[in-house]
Parts: C-alpha cells; sequence; structure tokens
C-alpha cells in the first residue's frame, strides 16, 4: 500500500488529509490519484464511501490556482452530495484558498449570482447549473476540470439530456472524470463522446461479512409496521437508518414512530433544501436524531458516519441499489448489521436482490410481539384513523413452515433432482390481498389468519 506522497500529492496537501484523520490511501484513490494528477481523463467505478470525492479533487486541488473564475465544475445528482463534495473540497484545499461554491434548487438563487462572481470550484446539480447558464450568471468558457459524480443516480433521475447541454457549454480542452457505481452502457456511451482516451478504474464493491450481519424477517403482510416497532424497541441501535420506496411510505413510518415517542426523521426529495439539510445535521450530531428514515436519495454519497443499523422497509428492486443501503452501515471497520422486513409484496424484489451470490443474508424466525396501533392517511384532507392493538402472540409459529421451506427466493424450487424455475412475480401473487396496506389486516380480522389462497 503506497502513501498518499507516493502517490504524487505535495507534502501541504497530504498534511491537510493527516488533519482529517485521512493517512491510508483507498483503493480507489490509489489507482486514480497518479492518473488525474498526470491529467488523463478516467472513468470511475466505485461504490459509495469508497473515497471518490479525494480521488477526483487531488488534481483539482493540486494544480489549480485562485483567480475568481469558474476553473473547475463537478456535477452531483442531489442536493445534498453537492453540498458534501464542496464542503470536502474546501476543506482539503485550505492551503490553496480556493473558493468552492455549491449550486443546488430549493434555495435562493440570489445569494449564488453574487457569489458566482468570484468562485473558483463549481459543484451543482444539473437543473440549477442549467438555470444558471439560462440566465447567463455563470461562465464555464474558463473550466479546466469537469467531474460527472454518480453518473448512474444522475441517469436514473433523469438527467441524461441536462447533463449533455451543460458539456456542450464546457471548452473541449479540459480534463473530465467520470464516477459511478456501476459502468452502464449509458456512461459508455458519455465516455466516449465526451472524453478523450479515459482511463478506465473499477474497484469491486465489498461487504466484509465479518463486519457486517445481513438477515431478514418473513413475516405476514399485516404485521410489517409492528415488527419494525418490536425491532427498534428491542436493538440495542446507535444510528439507524430506515430505507423505504417512496416518500409516502417514508412519512408514514416517520409519523407512526413519533407516535411511540422516538427520536425519528425524514428526508426525501419532497421537502425542500433547508429542512433536508437542517435534518442530516440533526442525525450526524452527536445527542440529536438517531433514526433517519429516507427514501434512496440519501443511500448515494452522503457521508453519514456511526450508523449501526440499515432497515430495509421496503426492499430494493436490485442487489446494486441494496449494496449501496447497506454501504450505510460497518465502515471503518465498526460492526453494523443489515435488517431487512419481508411481506408478501417484498418477495420479487428480495428474489432479484438475493441472486447476487456475494450476499449472505440469513432468514431469522419472527419474534414473540404486539400488533401495534398505526395512523394510516385515508384521503387528501389529511383524516386519519387508529387501529387497535391485538393480543400478544407468537405469530412465528402459526405458520405453513413446509411451504415457508420449500420457497426459494432466487426463484427456483427444488423437487427432487429437478429444479423448475418459477415466476416471482406469481409467486408474489400467491397469497391474496398481497398489495393491502397494513391497516387492512389490522381491523376486523382474526390476526392467527393469514390471507386465504385464491
Amino acid at each position: 500500500m503506497k502513501t498518499f506522497e507516493e502517490l504524487g500529492l505535495s507534502r501541504e496537501f497530504v498534511s491537510v488529509l493527516e488533519k482529517a484523520n485521512i493517512t491510508t490511501p483507498s483503493e480507489i484513490q490509489e489507482k486514480t490519484i497518479p492518473l488525474v494528477l498526470a491529467g488523463k481523463d478516467v472513468i470511475g467505478g466505485s461504490a459509495t464511501g469508497s473515497g471518490k470525492t479525494i480521488a477526483f479533487a487531488s488534481g483539482i486541488i493540486e494544480n489549480l490556482e485562485k483567480n475568481g473564475k469558474v476553473q473547475a465544475l463537478v456535477l452531483t445528482p442531489t442536493r445534498e452530495l453537492a453540498e458534501q463534495v464542496a464542503n470536502a473540497i474546501a476543506k482539503f484545499s485550505k492551503h490553496k484558498k480556493l473558493k468552492v461554491l455549491s449550486v443546488y434548487g430549493g434555495v435562493s438563487i440570489e445569494n449564488q449570482i453574487r457569489l458566482l462572481k468570484n468562485t473558483d470550484v463549481v459543484v451543482g446539480t444539473p437543473g440549477r447549473i442549467l438555470d444558471h447558464l439560462s440566465r447567463g450568471t455563470l461562465d464555464l468558457s474558463e473550466v479546466k476540470f469537469l467531474v460527472l459524480d454518480e453518473v448512474d443516480r444522475m441517469f436514473d433521475m433523469g438527467f441524461q439530456f441536462d447533463v449533455k447541454k451543460i458539456l456542450k457549454k464546457c471548452p473541449e480542452k479540459r480534463q473530465t472524470m467520470l464516477f459511478s457505481a456501476t459502468i452502464s452502457s449509458e456512461m459508455g456511451y458519455l465516455a466516449g463522446k465526451y472524453t478523450k482516451t479515459p482511463e478506465e478504474i473499477s474497484v469491486e464493491s465489498h461487504i466484509d461479512a465479518s463486519k457486517l450481519k445481513q438477515i431478514y424477517y418473513d413475516i405476514p403482510d399485516g404485521l410489517k409496521f409492528s415488527l419494525f416497532v418490536h425491532l427498534l424497541e428491542k436493538e440495542k441501535a446507535k444510528l439507524v437508518m430506515v430505507f423505504c420506496s417512496t416518500r409516502r411510505n417514508v412519512d408514514f413510518v416517520t409519523k407512526n414512530l413519533k407516535n411511540f415517542g422516538m427520536n425519528v426523521k425524514a428526508i426525501h426529495g419532497g421537502l425542500n433544501q433547508n429542512k433536508r439539510s437542517r435534518v442530516l445535521n440533526e442525525f450526524n450530531s452527536k445527542g440529536g436524531v438517531n433514526i433517519l428514515v429516507c427514501t434512496d436519495v440519501a443511500a448515494r454519497g452522503l457521508d453519514i458516519q456511526g450508523v449501526s443499523h440499515v432497515y430495509n422497509y421496503d426492499i430494493p428492486k436490485t442487489s446494486e441499489e441494496y449494496i449501496h443501503r447497506i454501504g450505510r452501515t460497518a465502515r471503518a471497520g465498526k460492526e453494523g448489521i443489515a435488517i431487512n422486513i419481508l411481506c408478501s409484496r417484498d418477495y420479487e424484489n428480495f428474489g432479484n436482490v438475493s441472486r447476487d451470490e456475494k450476499l449472505k443474508i440469513t432468514e431469522v424466525k419472527a419474534p414473540l410481539l404486539k400488533r401495534v396501533r398505526i395512523i394510516v392517511d385515508r384521503n387528501s384532507s389529511g383524516r386519519h384513523r387508529g387501529y387497535g392493538v391485538s393480543r400478544e402472540r407468537n405469530f412465528s409459529r402459526g405458520r405453513d413452515n413446509r411451504q415457508r421451506n420449500n420457497r426459494s427466493f432466487s426463484g427456483e424450487r427444488s423437487n427432487g433432482n429437478q429444479t423448475s424455475k418459477t415466476s416471482n412475480r406469481k409467486r408474489a401473487n400467491t397469497w391474496r390481498g398481497n398489495n393491502r396496506k397494513e391497516s387492512d389486516y389490522n381491523h376486523g380480522r382474526n390476526h392467527s389468519q393469514r390471507p386465504k389462497r385464491r
């Protein structure tokens, strides 16, 4: 393992890193920094938390001199990531005194316009960058370094055309760096058109099984939230991240956890930027919020330290998304746990995730628990209805164990020496009412009764 100085960084830059307790290069840094310092275009494939920011910032910091004109542009998919990257570059370039500005929507544009007149490095989201270009308040004609961070996420969010418009505004003579968790065909097209003989660097996502424990619970549809509350109350968790697939589910989970007196906050794209920033600051501060419920907007790129538990309240569609989520815990050599809560609507997604042979997710039987009171939005006027608490019983014993043992989430079912493929979707629809909300099973039903088969 080489040192940062051996990779070519100056003593001044290395001193700044040492003050931040960064002394050993990560794999992506070791492979990328020499290429960046040499002025090469780079395509980097590396997961969240691997150290990409220092990898691409090294060339910007070492090779730029302060002149008050925008010489480097970094595009990010989210406001939070833009702010995080800008803060990191500003922190590591103190010895150069570079002016770094984060530019994104959801906040006043007037202050950004004023600061852009004396800025060396701009980090921003595509939409707001285009807004400034259309107003004539951002000049990219002096850009020497162009970085696209989390390219796959930007494409997922529909920024392909915005990115291409911005690239056309940059000088052809520049150094271009593209970073993404996965190097897709779309990214390959972008690289082929907007980079010059790029060097491709790929760092495989690695999950340390000795540090990260992965488990799942398979629970009847009407008990998902009840089990979730039970686990939160029993687990000794420091910082908890809970992932949901939609904003609506985030709000549902957050509201109901607050009813149990838990210190919880939500973050998703429907919140304004000031509130999102405030929530993240509270979650990162000692004695602040210890449960963060979020959509995948928080799974990519954000520097959130000390997360002990990751809950997948909704299972993601792909193993790549799953790895990004659980990558929020078991970092910096610390132990962590990823907990997946499944009901019938999650079987198809979980089947897609569990096909990845690198993932070792172990089933755990549901514990003795109570059905809890929940509040559900019934209409747009905001009216709610509460549902009662049932008697305590062990739901893990009332299941058809033979059926559970025979079901394979990989989409295969064993039959003697033969294996027949079955559709995950068909299996997900095996039980009647699989798309019903949890509240449908909390009211006026024998709680031990599983929905009838068709």
